[in-house]
């Protein structure tokens, strides 16, 4: 079996001058676009749905190369620490496929 990389992130965002769920969508849907057209990524929204302030993002990145993959998640980090909203909690895991 071939060697690959997967990147996972998952992130808490909060939102403090969002009023309302749209105003939250609206940073959401920026954000997972970015994500996916700059660094290839696949993004879920998974938790905090029915908050207007707060959401959880699961961010999946994958690679040939382990440094192409460290790469990859360390300027999406980068990306996500730079914008308006604030980002609460980080988690980073790399998966090796091929390993036994």
């Amino acid at each position: 079996m071939a060697r690959g990389y997967v990147g996972i992130l998952s992130v808490e965002l909060r939102f403090p001058e969002a009023g309302s769920l749209k105003d939250k969508r609206q940073h959401l849907r920026s954000a997972k676009a970015q994500l996916q057209n700059r660094f290839g990524a696949t993004v879920a929204e998974t938790d905090f749905h029915d908050s207007w302030q707060r959401a959880c993002l699961v961010i999946a990145f994958a690679a040939a190369e382990a440094s192409a993959l460290q790469n990859l998640i360390d300027r999406a980090e980068r990306f996500l620490f730079g914008q308006a909203y604030e980002l609460t909690v980080l988690e980073r895991e790399i998966v090796v496929l091929g390993d036994e």
